[in-house]
């Protein structure tokens, strides 16, 4: 009797494992290792083992589920306090828990709303699980500053599904990437026409966006530019050393000068420096450095973007910046800041509790969402720093004004981790959601040009001084996406939702 009792218990332990390693599995559908059929297998299969569940049991399922995947895909978080910001190991992975911790709570609370709602069969499987899901990855993507890190829809960027991209963006693809994985898990799980039906919707859907894969959402806007990104490899522990500040400078200035020296070749329209580039304040090498290397740029007729800190002296203010040189000249100040990497919340009652970020002072400064755009090479340029390429709503805010995007990094801050693959996975998404060409440039990589359509056109080796090279098209025009932005998504979610967990009262 005593055995027959805790059979339960041993299928429910087996099933929280399972729903654990489903979960721990997704990561292998993004970037580096892109096998992106798991990204709808996993969620299939987890979807199966929260049929039927009483809440409390699908809530330790969806957060088990959770815990696998943010906690492999993410890991990486500790890697930037710990080794880069020197932080206290038991701290840092403090931190990093927290973090893996309430990211699984968006998962662990869509398993129990639908078992605590009964919410069974189709109903679970292609309304309230998909559309779910891409609601809970877009509130968090703004909720304590959003984290959007670990979108589904990635996974998809050289599948079928990226065709939706343009359209609908990467909550979209999210969307349609969990429905695949519902129609998957709705065919197994049921009799009669769901077992022929499932497999055609879910064919109808993949052969839609390979269809749109194909079409041209926005134009040539001019000749071709010749561009040039340059890597310095910088060591992360020298970056902001005073006595490496020269040699610093020396080495982007004698990389870039080979550029511009380099014989049998067309002129050179665009140079690329990464975030942070120069480890100085602008005001502090404005004559001795940046005067002389803009009068060079205009000899050579080439404009210069680079990522340098700016401090306001009337407002003691000072900015994670992109600034040009040459030709044309502006200033890009980074809007959406690095929480506890370049600010740090609630300063006044965690003092300097995991301040990372090896400047003085205090915190960087927001700049303004909406700044005029940058020109560079004669157009204006849709400009991000670091963190930011991960917020499509903020890249369109620029568009279609812009008639090719950047991107400045720094990821020497994530080591030899995921995190550099899975942000340059982010960037692809971005070229491919508004049409248009995307300059990476990075300290240590992976520095890429990416083409409107989500590929990479060239790209260089991780942890090496490299110069990447290359011909971009200048484009105009707006994808839907540009347009519309998250709003046909998370609309739509919002309605599927209720009427996915509404059930009318039976009369008596």
């Amino acid at each position: 009797m005593s055995n027959f009792d805790e059979r339960p218990l041993t299928v429910s332990r087996w099933a929280l494992l399972g729903a654990f390693l489903l979960g721990a599995s997704v990561p292998l559908a993004f970037a580096p290792f892109e096998v992106f059929p798991l990204a709808v297998l996993a969620p299939a299969l987890w979807f199966l083992l929260l049929r039927d569940t009483a809440p409390a049991v699908a809530l330790r399922r969806g957060f088990a589920f959770g815990l696998g995947m943010f906690g492999a895909g993410v890991s990486w978080v500790y890697i930037s306090i710990h080794y880069f910001g020197h932080s206290p190991l038991p701290a840092a992975l403090g931190v990093m828990l927290l973090l893996v911790a309430y990211m699984s709570v968006f998962p662990a609370a869509l398993a129990y709303v639908g078992a605590r709602r009964r919410v069974h069969g189709a109903r679970v499987f292609l309304l309230l699980l998909p559309a779910g899901w891409a609601l809970a990855e877009w509130l968090r993507s703004w909720l304590f500053t959003g984290f959007a890190w670990l979108n589904l829809g990635y996974t998809q960027i050289d599948s079928p599904l990226a065709g939706y991209a343009p359209v609908l963006g990467v909550y979209g693809v999210s969307w349609l990437t969990a429905l695949s994985a519902g129609l998957l898990a709705w065919a197994l799980s049921t009799a009669g026409r769901a077992r022929w039906l499932g497999p055609v919707l879910l064919a109808l859907l993949w052969l839609g966006g390979a269809q749109l894969k194909h079409y041209a959402w926005t134009q040539v806007a001019g000749a071709p530019l010749r561009v040039s990104l340059i890597q310095g490899n910088i060591p992360q522990d020298e970056k902001w050393d005073p006595a490496q500040q020269v040699a610093t400078l020396e080495k982007y200035l004698n990389l870039t000068r080979g550029e511009w020296s380099e014989q049998g070749r067309e002129r050179l329209d665009l140079v690329i420096w990464p975030e942070t580039a120069i480890p100085a304040f602008q005001h502090q090498v404005a004559d001795n450095f940046l005067a002389p290397l803009t009068e060079e740029a205009r000899r050579v007729g080439t404009d210069l973007l680079t990522g340098i800190p700016v401090l306001d002296r009337e407002r003691w203010e000072y900015y994670n910046a992109v600034i040009g040189i040459g030709q044309d000249e502006g200033a890009y100040y980074k809007h959406h800041l690095v929480p506890f990497g370049e600010y740090l919340p609630l300063r006044k009652i965690l003092g300097t509790l995991l301040q990372v970020m090896p400047l003085p002072v205090a915190d960087f400064s927001a700049g303004k969402l909406g700044q005029p755009l940058v020109r560079a090479a004669g157009y204006p340029v849709g400009i991000s720093i670091c963190y930011e390429i991960i917020f499509g709503e903020e890249i369109i805010a620029q568009l279609p004004q812009a008639a090719f995007l950047v991107n400045v990094s720094n990821d020497a801050w994530f080591g030899d981790s995921l995190a550099p693959h899975q942000h340059l996975e982010m960037a692809r998404m971005r070229a491919l959601e508004t049409g248009r060409y995307l300059l990476r440039a990075t300290n240590t990589g992976i520095t890429a040009i990416i083409g409107p359509d989500g590929t990479l056109r060239e790209r260089g080796p991780q942890f090496e001084t490299t110069v990447v090279r290359g011909s971009i098209e200048p484009r105009k025009g707006s994808t839907p996406y540009v347009r519309w932005g998250n709003w046909p998504v998370v609309i739509g979610a919002t309605l599927v939702v209720p009427v996915a967990v509404f059930r009318r009262a039976r009369p008596h």
